[in-house]
């Protein structure tokens, strides 16, 4: 089936390839198709909090009609543009997932076409809405993604690559058709209002793919495992209520994080305990589900209670005695999931009755900030910001562009990245023991979002000229760290001495969707600078950055089966006095940014040269270039194709000296000009080069050395040797033709119509008898008359030199 997606339609098709799969999809739009498919397991995992649902997503690069580069040739492990799309497919699905459905579902996406035009990782989201909607997984509802760019002030409903790219606007979103589940992206600061208007505008567009999808799914859609569904009984909630009660308002109203989980540790087993002391908890039951005691005693051999009879021969007569009412055995992961829910709960409820957080702030305080800068001697900048318990410390690089990040994509295209952020999470930064080794999604995601942020407010390259990589490793959690790394990452820049635009901030901000159910008005309550507790059991987590002006980058998650636009609206305006308050806090930084450029960082000098100069300075080979940065002593020179040269150096004194030689190479001299005590460099059988300049030779041919015959260069000039020459053409690769017979006193004595050279020591050179004795014996050639000096230097056809050196070789082989 055909779907209208803005201002062109996509294509639907099912039921035809994958058909082993719980569901499968391939969804195409111009040339670019996407096939998602989506598999259960036979048997339910173990109960957990956490949905079991993975998402694998794969660019193969047979799409854009490439192979590997690798020596395997096939993909290897994902890329972290990969990861960043199979987090837009999770984040949306999630919160459609029922409570109690613990089959393992897994969804593959790959993309098949590539056109190079439409993008995939929108395609991707709507086909794995459309994949699961079809399966027998019990979502509630059903999800579709679209991306909205804005050129010349109008939003564009997922916009070509070329649209993109004037694109002041990237806004990936999915949602129902009702509610709004997820969106991600970055701007050039933007208002809060054209935010606004972009959601709203792609809102309208998936409202219209879940109508479609819902009438493709009543056609072939698979029945829904409903009855899969296992939720933990009600009278487990009423039990656990009972015994943690004041206890758990007590332990959620410890400020400190650490303090507070092991104080709901401790309750929690306390719970358990009681709960198995009254018959409620088998600990040995692994199989997560409830059964009644008297089903369990019925298989028991027990003794038989007999009143008023006699044992005899004939039959006996048993009274049953009175029981009390069966009571129900819950496993002991039912009841940490429910202790989980009753906290959660506990903690929604204090927040909307009294006003009060976890930490004693109201709904739109945020926790203290303290910022410092040069804490690291030795890196090129460095921060540390901290709010409340979440602490990032942040590191600057500067380097040339062997530090860019280099990136593989589908087209074949070299692509790098002059500025990027790393974001790690080390366990150690919510005090515990775990997985040290490559960053995983979440770090990949975070990171990703705080370089968004970050990049609107950098330099542009050319007054700026490094590559920037900014390292924000995470040394305290509790909530916001990656809007921690925004704050630090900003700081660190400046204390670098990067001349940023103006500072931005990021915060988190969360909610309280039904506070009806917890004493309030039913008006939802929106939370500033949420903490991890707060993420974790509140229905939304929104990250906002940008300065006090408008936004840079954002991400939202919902818990919820989503959000309204009004909802955000008051969202987005509480975050924008929210980063007031910490850009504020940012700018009492003590000590405070250096805003100079580190003396360990290396020095950076472009100069612009003519484009068919480029090659002088690079020489055959890499020759030239090579031999520029072993004599002047620099890192590195970089030359592009438009002209320009960047010399990066450790200190000033070489950076200057290369300056000066590839000045030297790319002057342009001028035909006539005379160039005195000019030092012969290298000899070959045709003539000798001659260095005009620092850096810059030409070729003085054999029949340009001496108004007389000479049979090879070397039996007169030596390397080392200084002449005079006058230059009488300069070719079209820019290659010198020089000529010393051209300023002897009389090219026509042969007696002494050779330049003496000058020697490295500046004696003259003293002639060889052989030489005069094998130019008196050669029989001369027939004598044309000669033209004048003036001739000589200029006119073509003057001399017998030939114009390039391929052709001075072959004259040469011809004499």
């Amino acid at each position: 089936m055909k779907i209208p997606v803005g201002e062109r339609h996509i294509l639907v098709e099912t039921g035809h390839i994958g058909r082993q799969a719980s569901a499968s999809v391939m969804v195409t739009d111009g040339e670019t198709i996407v096939y998602s498919s989506v598999c259960l397991s036979d048997t339910p995992n173990d109960p957990s909090d956490f949905f079991p649902m993975s998402v694998h997503y794969q660019e193969r690069l047979s799409a854009a009609g490439r192979t590997s580069g690798g020596f395997f040739k096939r993909e290897g492990r994902a890329k972290d543009h990969e990861v960043l799309v199979c987090r837009l497919i999770d984040r949306p699905l999630r919160p459609t997932m029922p409570k109690g459905f613990y089959y393992e579902t897994q969804i593959l996406s790959w993309v098949f076409s590539y056109d190079g035009i439409h993008s995939p990782d929108c395609l991707a989201v709507t086909a794995a809405g459309i994949a699961m909607a079809l399966s027998e997984v019990p979502n509630k509802q059903t999800i579709a993604g679209v991306r909205i760019g804005m050129v010349n002030d109008q939003f564009v409903v997922n916009p070509t690559t070329e649209q993109m790219e004037n694109s002041e606007l990237d806004l990936v979103m999915a949602g129902t058709d009702s509610a709004i589940l997820m969106i991600e992206g970055y701007c050039d600061f933007l208002t809060e209002e054209k935010l606004l208007e972009a959601v709203e505008t792609g809102q309208v567009a998936i409202r219209e793919i879940c109508k479609a999808i819902d009438g493709l799914v009543q056609k072939c859609g698979k029945k829904k495992m409903i009855d899969a569904i296992d939720l933990p009984p009600p009278e487990l909630y009423r039990h656990v209520e009972d015994i943690s009660g004041d206890d758990l308002v007590k332990a959620l109203q410890i400020k400190e994080k650490i303090l507070r989980r092991k104080a709901l540790s401790a309750l929690e087993e306390k719970v358990i305990t009681i709960l198995s002391e009254q018959g409620y908890v088998a600990k040995d039951d692994s199989s997560g589900t409830t059964e009644n005691l008297a089903d369990v005693i019925e298989e028991e051999d027990e003794d038989e209670i007999i009143e008023d009879g006699e044992v005899d021969e004939g039959e006996v007569h048993i009274k049953p005695v009175s029981r009390k009412p069966p009571r129900q055995l819950f496993s002991e992961v039912d009841v940490k999931l429910v202790f989980k829910e009753v906290s959660s709960k506990f903690l929604r409820r204090r927040i909307v009755e009294g006003g009060k957080r976890s930490d004693g702030r109201s709904p739109c305080e945020l926790r203290p900030i303290n910022s410092q800068c040069r804490l690291l001697p030795r890196a090129h900048g460095s921060a540390l910001f901290t709010r409340g318990e979440t602490q990032a410390l942040a590191v600057v690089t500067l380097g040339d562009y062997q530090m860019a990040q280099r990136i593989d994509n589908l087209v074949d295209t070299e692509e790098s990245k002059s500025f990027y952020l790393q974001y790690t999470f080390p366990p150690s930064s919510v005090g515990e023991v775990g997985r040290i080794g490559a960053p995983n999604r979440r770090e990949i995601g975070h990171g990703m979002l705080a370089e968004r942020a970050l990049e609107p407010i950098l330099p542009p390259e050319e007054d700026f000229p490094y590559i920037i990589r900014v390292e924000s490793t995470i040394t305290e959690s509790n909530g916001s760290s990656s809007m921690a790394s925004v704050c630090g990452g900003c700081l660190a820049l400046q204390d670098a001495g990067v001349p940023i635009k103006f500072p931005v901030a990021g915060i988190a901000m969360g909610l309280v969707l039904d506070t009806l159910e917890f004493g309030g008005d039913g008006t939802p309550l929106i939370l500033s600078d949420i903490t991890g507790a707060e993420d974790a059991s509140g229905d939304m987590d929104f990250k906002v950055a940008g300065n006090e002006n408008g936004i840079s980058a954002f991400q939202m998650d919902i818990k919820v089966v989503g959000i309204t636009l009004p909802i955000m609206e008051q969202a987005l305006l509480q975050a924008r006095d929210g980063r007031k308050h910490i850009l504020n806090e940012m700018a009492k930084c003590s000590p405070p940014p250096a805003k100079t450029l580190s003396p360990y960082a290396p020095l950076i000098h472009v100069m612009k040269v003519k484009p068919n100069k480029v090659n002088l300075i690079i020489g055959s080979g890499g020759k030239t270039i090579k031999s520029i940065i072993e004599e002047s002593g620099v890192d590195a020179i970089d030359t592009g194709d438009d002209g320009t040269v960047k010399i990066t150096a450790r200190d000033l004194s070489s950076l200057e000296k290369s300056k000066t030689i590839i000045a030297n190479l790319t002057m342009v001299p001028k035909v006539g000009e005379i160039y005195r005590n000019c030092e012969i460099k290298s000899i070959a059988p045709y003539g000798a080069f001659v260095e005009i300049a620092p850096g810059r030779e030409g070729l003085c041919h054999i029949s340009e050395l001496s108004s007389s015959w000479l049979a090879k260069a070397e039996d007169a000039f030596k390397v080392g040797d200084r002449i005079d020459v006058k230059l009488i053409e300069i070719n079209d690769k820019g290659q010198l033709r020089l000529s010393s017979r051209a300023l002897l006193p009389d090219a026509n004595q042969e007696s002494s119509g050779k330049q003496q050279p000058i020697s490295s020591t500046g004696e003259k050179t003293p002639q060889k008898d052989n030489l005069v004795k094998m130019t008196t014996r050669r029989p001369r050639r027939k004598k044309q008359a000669e033209p004048s000096r003036a001739e000589n230097a200029t006119a073509d056809n003057a001399t017998a030199a030939p114009k390039d050196l391929a052709s001075q070789v072959s004259e040469m082989g011809k004499e």
